[in-house]
């Protein structure tokens, strides 16, 4: 649809390539964002969790959203913007504003557990800057949960449009429709696709689709389809990648998903940034037997 919002669809949060010396490798980052554009994902979010964003200097975050602009083609490109304070948040917000980035994604404060009206001031300080913003709430990370009743309150002051829910609990999904029903819901993890999109879901900030891009864009058409029968196509799709799936949201996910991408083909360096290290081999080994499992069924 032509009227699409740019967070609507399946955005990918990028995983960033980085060479043996630990550099970021943007000609590699370049081609994952013209492989997974050209394999149906809409929209691409560098420099977010998934991006190792706090292993980045600013140029080098500022770089990695410029190198997405130029290989995207098209595509939104939303970038992370979440910093320790708002200050930092802010330039790149004014960065991405000023390189004509449609909307931000942003988390709460990280310094420390912030309170709501601190939580609020962040979001403030950053939508000053005129750019919409998607915020991203990931309380196992930044120990600041955005409760349903906080984002109906940010919803309502008009700071943000949408939110990427990463809490794992589907049940914030019904009380933020009935407590801010205008705030676009996005999918924030991705073993819980099939739950959100039967709930509404508009959009996905996605992990996976970093590896197997077509099978997890048909995966999030079909659970967000108003037709049954397209349901329970994904409900098969959904069980044979679960598995797979799941790694988007433990401790290693980033590992995970790049490890994936090798299996896969897609990436072939996947050195990480500390203090991420090797994932632990017996660890590995599951992970590449999931997406071996995947990928022999066809999975792509």
């Amino acid at each position: 649809m032509t009227d699409r919002k740019p967070w609507h669809g399946v955005n990918l949060a990028t995983t960033l390539p980085f060479h043996d010396d630990l550099s970021v490798d943007y000609d590699a980052y370049a081609e994952l964002v013209r492989y997974t554009t050209s394999n149906g994902v809409t929209g691409i979010i560098p420099n977010g969790s998934l991006g190792e964003y706090q292993t980045l200097t600013e140029d080098e975050r500022k770089r990695v959203f410029l190198a997405a602009v130029e290989a995207a083609g098209g595509a939104a490109v939303i970038p992370g913007v979440g910093a320790y304070g708002a200050l930092e948040s802010v330039r790149f917000a004014e960065h991405a504003a000023e390189n004509g980035a449609p909307a931000v994604m942003l988390l709460p404060p990280n310094a420390y557990r912030a309170s709501d009206d601190e939580v609020v001031d962040h979001y403030r300080r950053v939508a000053a800057v005129g750019l919409p913003i998607l915020a991203y709430n990931n309380p196992i990370d930044t120990k600041i949960d955005l409760r349903p009743d906080l984002l109906a309150r940010l919803f309502d002051e008009g700071l943000i449009v949408s939110v990427k829910e990463f809490s794992g609990d589907v049940r914030h999904a019904y009380e933020i429709r009935e407590l801010a029903p205008g705030l676009d819901i996005s999918i924030g993890s991705d073993d819980v696709v099939f739950e959100l999109g039967l709930n509404g879901a508009v959009g996905w900030v996605a992990g996976y689709p970093n590896a197997i891009p077509a099978a997890t864009v048909e995966l999030y058409t079909l659970s967000t389809s108003d037709d049954p029968q397209d349901w329970v196509r994904a409900r098969e799709i959904y069980r044979d990648l679960h598995p797979l799936l799941r790694w988007d949201s433990k401790t290693w996910f980033v590992q995970a998903i790049k490890l994936s991408q090798q299996v896969a083909g897609v990436l072939s360096n996947i050195t990480t940034r500390p203090p991420r290290l090797r994932l632990p081999d017996e660890v590995a080994a599951r992970i590449i037997a999931d997406t071996e499992a995947v990928l022999s069924k066809g999975y792509r």
